[in-house]
């Protein structure tokens, strides 16, 4: 996969792209990104790229020259042709608050591109005929507005590139994530199995996988339901998701300490009850386990 960044700062993106998974996805071939200034396609001696707003106003805004000119020279040397570039194999994103919520769905389809060229707005915005006619697409990290757009570029890069086949090494490394299956992750734990009196949930020490299965399914769900309900009501996980995990009372939705085996306060998620003879995981209001759930 192909990247380039068109930015008035690029020497915001060289630090994190020089380190830890960016850095070895290049270094493996996985991806190559290339940073390219604004500046440089500019043609008057002062490399101006911004300029007052028609109508008046504070601020200043983007001019929409140097962007064209990047923009086209970027595809010329990808593509050989200037605004034809095939979209199922490059698209260009423009960086602005008010674009469509970068979500785990739309970096997968990002990721699936030879050639991404990310677009960094800065100032009070871009002139509105680079949106029109340059962007395929505009992407917003979230509902806040940023001094530019090099901090959601970045994001944006990391959320794709981790995405890209092989770059995490195991084909699974993603599978079970946070969104990728429209679910919050299940609690993870390592060593040491009993830390300031808290312990790690007897089924993952069990050692029985189908178990273990249930228990993250069910954890992910309960999860889910506490923290972001929305993304159930998606209804992608049936119509017993939510209903097999809602608590007799709002109380016990609460997010709230528990207490393990030993009656140890346990920072955190309160998870559903395990049975300790048979380490099985009981959703509330259940008195065993769905396997379809």
């Amino acid at each position: 996969m192909y990247i380039d960044v068109v930015t008035i700062f690029p020497e915001l993106f060289a630090p994190m792209l020089g380190v830890s998974i960016l850095k070895r996805a290049q270094e493996q071939g996985r991806v190559e990104v290339k940073v390219h200034n604004l500046r440089d396609y500019t043609t008057d001696k002062r490399r101006t790229v911004d300029d007052r707003p028609y109508g008046g106003g504070p601020g200043m805004v983007m001019k929409p020259e140097p962007m064209f000119a990047a923009v086209e020279a970027l595809e010329t040397l990808s593509h050989g042709i200037r605004r034809r570039a095939d979209r199922s194999e490059c698209q260009i994103v423009l960086m602005a608050p008010q674009g469509e919520p970068l979500t785990h769905a739309l970096a997968q389809e990002l990721s699936g591109l030879r050639h991404l060229v990310i677009l960094c707005g800065h100032y009070e915005g871009v002139d509105e005929r680079i949106r029109s006619q340059i962007a395929h697409r505009e992407v917003s990290i979230g509902d806040y507005v940023l001094t530019g757009g090099e901090l959601p570029a970045l994001v944006l890069i990391d959320c794709v590139v981790r995405l890209i086949p092989g770059v995490l090494g195991h084909q699974d490394a993603t599978r079970e994530e946070s969104f990728s299956n429209g679910l919050l992750e299940y609690p993870q734990y390592t060593r040491p199995a009993t830390f300031r009196g808290m312990d790690v949930p007897t089924v993952l020490r069990s050692g029985d996988h189908e178990q273990v299965g249930v228990w993250r399914r069910l954890q992910a769900l309960a999860r889910t339901l506490t923290r972001r309900p929305d993304l159930l009501s998606r209804d992608t996980h049936g119509p017993r998701a939510s209903s097999m995990l809602t608590p007799p009372s709002q109380e016990a939705t609460a997010v709230k300490p528990w207490r393990n085996a030993k009656g140890s306060a346990s920072a955190g998620f309160r998870p559903p009850e395990v049975d300790k003879g048979a380490t099985a995981v009981k959703p509330w209001g259940s008195t065993g386990v769905s396997r379809n759930g």
